[in-house]
């Protein structure tokens, strides 16, 4: 039996391929045990239980930006956690680490390291984070959802993705995808998202568009998000809803998609073989441009930058766009070719190589 700690959390771009991994191993092997560690304030305080897995919190210990009384504190609260992590792996007789970046990763791999138990990383974005460059100084072994990714030995994995969308049939619940958003399934799909509390440009820019955008013929799906500022435009061919609790059915009925570039979205997307307009979030590091590089430069996206994506660019440039098929469909085969559907697959075998198949003690003695 092999005990693994998944350590990851904070967002939903953390939490989600944990789990995917998580219920990978369990599916697997349920006689092997899977923790995951995280903190008490982040989403993985909730979906964590809920998924049915034991979920063990260290204090959150961000990393001091700038000279305070928070920085003087950081060095013993942050060896604090180590020393927490390290109780864990001890008392539990963890095998390996599997990080997911976000606060509780570091002190996962610096206790991992000095408990001689290897680490495995998977890094979602394109510009890895603080703690995932760190660990992967010393990482048996590290995945990264992007080609384009700068990490110590990282090799392509895709991303983790969850069960309902590694296995969704596009085709063959496109019927069912119509008649639960009010759809004809015999024409295109325009999707539209900015996530679950929407994005201010895509929303406004879509609406202003609408009609535009309907005399294609292309039918449109605006998931608005939580936080919309847009009314409906009731336009017969225009669906609006400020949340799909079957975002499968979204992506299944999806011809092509305009939306941010989130890592998560960008690899399901591609995964999936739906081209999209990416118009990154504009502010940040700008990580968004990175994550949907591999896809654009594939020949399966276009990058629109916030400022620019208006109602004059849709009418130039996606409007014709929508209307030539065969570009629709050659983009739909490059956004395949540049995504992974088996990301959770390839991560579990880094998982595997970096065991060596021989649990706490054959990991420790490879």
């Amino acid at each position: 039996m092999t005990v693994h700690l998944l350590a990851g959390g904070g967002t939903a771009g953390h939490v989600n391929p944990l789990l995917a991994v998580a219920d990978r191993l369990r599916e697997r092997d349920p006689d092997d045990t899977v923790l995951v560690l995280g903190t008490a304030e982040g989403l993985e305080s909730r979906l964590v239980p809920a998924r049915g897995y034991e979920l063990l919190t260290i204090a959150k210990v961000p990393f001091p930006r700038r000279p305070n009384g928070a920085a003087l504190r950081f060095p013993m609260r942050f060896r604090a956690s180590i020393a927490a992590v390290r109780s864990i792996i001890e008392e539990r007789g963890v095998d390996v680490v599997v990080g997911f970046g976000g606060y509780v990763s570091t002190p996962a791999y610096l206790a991992a390291r000095a408990a001689g138990i290897p680490v495995v990383i998977h890094e979602a974005n394109a510009k890895p984070g603080l703690a995932n460059r760190l660990g992967s100084r010393w990482a048996a072994a590290v995945g990264v959802a992007f080609r384009g990714t700068r990490l110590r030995g990282g090799v392509p994995v895709g991303m983790p993705l969850r069960r309902e969308i590694e296995t969704l049939d596009r085709l063959a619940v496109r019927d069912e995808a119509a008649r639960f958003f009010g759809l004809d399934p015999a024409r295109p799909v325009l999707l539209a998202t900015g996530g679950s509390l929407g994005a201010r440009r895509i929303n406004a820019t879509m609406v202003a568009s609408a009609d535009a955008l309907t005399r294609t013929s292309w039918q449109v799906l605006h998931i608005t998000g939580s936080r919309s500022e847009v009314s409906d435009p009731g336009l017969a061919d225009y669906r609006m809803v400020e949340y799909a609790d079957r975002m499968d059915l979204a992506l299944a009925i999806a011809d092509f998609a305009v939306s941010r570039a989130g890592a998560a979205t960008v690899s399901e997307l591609s995964a999936l073989g739906i081209p999209a307009v990416y118009v990154p979030y504009p502010v940040g590091n700008g990580e968004q441009r990175f994550n949907a590089a591999d896809v654009v430069e594939a020949g399966g996206g276009i990058l629109v930058d916030d400022a620019e994506f208006l109602p004059a660019w849709v009418e130039a440039e996606l409007v014709p766009l929508l209307g030539d098929a065969d570009r629709v469909a050659a983009m739909a085969a490059a956004a395949a070719s540049a995504g992974h559907l088996d990301g959770t697959d390839r991560m579990i075998a880094l998982i595997d190589a970096a065991l060596g198949g021989g649990g706490r003690d054959g990991a420790r003695n490879a």
